[in-house]
């Protein structure tokens, strides 16, 4: 029986919970898949270098977790990864409340990224989603929309990608079906994406 007072580190000092445990096993599961697509991944970056160098813009989006995945990626490329270079364009369709708010209100909730892309994003644009199922209706709204609009389209998705997956031109998929690997793949993604990118623009 423990005793009042004890330390409640040394309570917890013994094997990591069973649990615990299956989380570390999970997440290094999903890491060792990520070799097979490091070609996908490279291609998704040399497709952003591409739309910075020609004078391009990248929209980024997502709900929840991934709403903040999407702003993780736009923090890396104004600000910078590890290197001294330009702030490079790049925009979260998540940030501005006002905006926002006001399609959800006056039209609905499955409308606040697509209406945003179909007022910004123009031809040799970029629009890269972040979904965790791939079925969010506002996120497939807005990949239908920036095709509409001739900018190319990439997809952090996991599993098949859901329904989003057949309006992205690069599909980036996690190689598992559980939303907290898939957002940690997503978290390696957009670094090894990012240090391409800040590679060619520190060259």
């Amino acid at each position: 029986m423990e005793h009042v007072g004890a330390d409640p580190a040394r309570a917890h000092s013994g094997p990591l919970p069973a649990v615990l445990a299956a989380h570390v096993e999970g997440h290094l599961a999903a890491a060792r898949g990520m070799a097979a697509l490091i070609p996908d991944v490279e291609a998704a970056a040399d497709l952003i270098i591409a739309t910075f160098a020609h004078g391009g813009t990248l929209y980024t989006m997502g709900n929840g977790g991934s709403a903040a995945d999407a702003q993780h990626l736009t923090g890396e490329l104004i600000g910078h990864y590890k290197r001294e270079r330009r702030p490079l364009p790049t925009v979260t369709l998540t940030t501005d409340a006002t905006v926002m708010t006001c399609i959800a209100n006056d039209y609905a909730y499955e409308n606040v990224f697509a209406r945003q892309v179909q007022a910004l994003a123009r031809p040799g644009d970029v629009v890269a989603a972040f979904t965790t199922s791939g079925n969010s209706p506002n996120v497939i709204s807005a990949l239908k929309a920036a095709r509409s609009k001739g900018a190319a389209t990439v997809l952090f998705g996991g599993k098949d990608g859901g329904a989003a997956a057949e309006h992205a031109d690069h599909l980036l998929l996690a190689p598992s079906s559980e939303t907290p690997r898939i957002q940690e793949i997503h978290t390696l993604m957009l670094h090894m994406i990012s240090e391409k990118v800040d590679v060619w623009a520190a060259s």
